[in-house]
């Protein structure tokens, strides 16, 4: 957040075109974290520049401020760190549920079991289809499977 206010050319120059680009999500802030101020004062002359420099210094990276200068999607924004490590918990017990039940259940019972999908998250690809190749039974000889897995027809075909 300070880089971006630093990225441009320095002291009031900068902090206008700051301004320019992210006023409302500085408005919000001022309004958020700064009880009883507003950012009309600036212009009033009631806030001085360096004011406002060193309140946008130290916003926390969860204000309107810093997501709007980060650019990310309110879906990234809403997944912080503690609920990635939180799914990731999740998923792991649901993993361990899982292995459980598959290795102290009943083989007749729990052989059409199949592991669970984990927590859906922004920027982590889901799994797709199975890369397993069954031969023989009920699912074929896997021909067909291994010759689109080669990009050539099967042989049988």
């Amino acid at each position: 957040m300070a880089e971006a206010v630093r990225a441009g050319a320095g002291g009031i120059t900068g902090l206008r075109r700051f301004l320019t680009e992210y006023g409302e999500a500085v408005e919000w802030d001022v309004a958020r974290y700064w009880p009883g101020r507003s950012l009309l004062e600036l212009y009033r002359g009631e806030m001085s520049w360096r004011e406002l420099r060193v309140f946008l210094r130290y916003l926390p990276q969860d204000s309107a401020t810093a997501r709007a200068v980060r650019g990310a999607s309110p879906e990234q924004e809403a997944w912080t760190l503690d609920r990635h490590l939180l799914a990731a918990l999740i998923d792991a017990q649901r993993e361990n549920t899982f292995a459980m039940v598959k290795l102290h259940g009943d083989p007749k019972k729990t052989s059409r079991l199949r592991p669970p999908d984990p927590i859906p998250r922004p920027g982590v690809e889901q799994r797709t289809k199975s890369n397993v190749i069954r031969f023989g039974g009920k699912h074929g000889s896997g021909a067909r499977q291994l010759a689109g897995l080669f990009g050539r027809p099967a042989a049988n075909q």
